[in-house]
């Protein structure tokens, strides 16, 4: 057995029930299933332009998804996609053509309920989610450090009044204690003066 035969032989089949949702003025989405019992890594999706003016090749492997957001499209123009899947021995067959056609960009795309099956869609909520979650936990903590930085500065206040109130308590007495020593002194000369004998001089 040839090795081409083998790799056409254990190729995967091709993808089924393709469809393109979430329409808009410069993007889709194109979504699809695989058929149950072969080992898929990953896609290969042609998107080209009906009138064939352009065409463009999307390939990515090591990946389960069923879905993929087309990009970068013209509004108001018609659209042609196929999808292939990749197996662990080569490349499926390509689908069947599905045909679609952009919005204007002053359509506005009507909400349904198959936005929210849309694993696509789900993840860039599940994306949005957590981008709010993160900036509310970083305002709060953002709050508590300026809690606790006003109160920090509040405590210094206080102990820097408390240190200038001591200071001046400690200088006080050391002023009164000096009005006693001059009367003391004062006390000890009257004193001394007072001690001095008198002599009475009586003449004859």
């Amino acid at each position: 057995m040839s090795r081409g035969h083998y790799v056409a032989r254990y190729r995967p089949p091709a993808p089924v029930n393709v469809s393109v949702m979430n329409l808009r003025a410069d993007s889709a989405t194109v979504s699809w299933e695989v058929p149950e019992g072969d080992v898929i890594i990953g896609f290969s999706i042609l998107q080209q332009r009906q009138d064939g003016h352009m065409q463009r090749f999307i390939r990515e492997v090591n990946t389960t998804s069923r879905a993929c957001v087309l990009w970068d499209l013209e509004e108001e123009t018609d659209y042609i996609v196929q999808v292939q899947s990749i197996g662990l021995y080569g490349e499926s067959q390509a689908s069947k053509r599905v045909h679609f056609r952009t919005l204007k960009k002053s359509d506005r795309f009507p909400s349904n309920s198959s936005n929210q099956d849309d694993p696509t869609v789900q993840g860039l909520d599940k994306s949005r989610n957590l981008q709010t979650g993160e900036m509310i936990i970083i305002v709060v903590v953002l709050l508590m450090w300026a809690a606790v930085i006003a109160l920090f500065c509040r405590q210094y206040d206080i102990i820097k009044d408390n240190d200038n109130s001591n200071s001046k308590e400690k200088v006080k007495p050391s002023s009164e204690r000096s009005t006693p020593e001059h009367h003391s002194g004062g006390l000890l000369r009257s004193k001394f003066h007072q001690s001095v004998p008198s002599i009475n001089i009586i003449e004859v």
